[in-house]
């Protein structure tokens, strides 16, 4: 058997399962538990590894995305796209056509590199340019649309798309969000890291 661990076990939220919590839920069962609090422990950490693998494996795209989701048209100009993002606090919109079929993703990223910032790292690098130049470098891109930023095509997944494929998919290309659409390519919702995250620590379904 394992032996007994000082160490507490790290729950979502950050709290940590201690030895007297341990103790007080063992002295809630009835009955005798023939088991250490070592054993309850070790067997606790092997179930919630277990429950993560199959949230993973077994979660959807659908029960985690989120449905209210604010896009962009190809032809919106980038001053109006950048306020949107900036208003609704998101770093990357997706970019539909009228009939709601997903043709590219803009972000804050896209921004950065079409500005021909030699490191586009994040939003300061861009403020340090502007203060050290004679003329903003947006000028270049201040009449220029969505279309002419976007990424495209847009990766993208379906609605069954499990937990566990998305996560390779944002680790392998490099992603934050993707989105989630249709057999004919029509938006129905989006996931982020955020959404990913939320729901292994129990979060749910939405």
């Amino acid at each position: 058997m394992p032996e007994n661990r000082k160490d507490g076990v790290k729950l979502p939220g950050g709290v940590e399962l201690q030895d007297e919590d341990i103790y007080e839920a063992m002295k809630s069962i009835p009955g005798y538990l023939d088991i250490t609090p070592g054993d309850f422990k070790e067997v606790y950490q092997l179930a919630y590894r277990h429950a993560l693998e199959r949230l993973s494996r077994d979660v959807t795209a659908r029960e985690i995305m989120t449905r209210e989701v604010v896009v962009v048209r190809p032809d919106t100009p980038l001053a109006e796209v950048a306020e949107i993002m900036g208003m609704q606090g998101i770093s990357g919109v997706p970019v539909v056509d009228p009939s709601g079929q997903v043709v590219g993703v803009i972000s804050a990223k896209d921004f950065l590199i079409h500005l021909g910032l030699a490191e586009p790292k994040n939003f300061m690098i861009l403020v340090a340019s502007c203060l050290k130049s004679q003329a903003c470098v947006t000028l270049p891109i201040k009449q220029r649309e969505a279309a002419d930023l976007m990424s495209s095509p847009a990766v993208t997944v379906g609605p069954e798309t499990s937990v566990k494929e998305i996560a390779a998919i944002f680790t392998a290309k490099g992603l934050n969000r993707v989105p989630v659409t249709d057999p004919e390519g029509r938006l129905l919702g989006l996931v982020s890291r955020a959404d990913i995250v939320k729901a292994a620590m129990g979060g749910g379904a939405k």
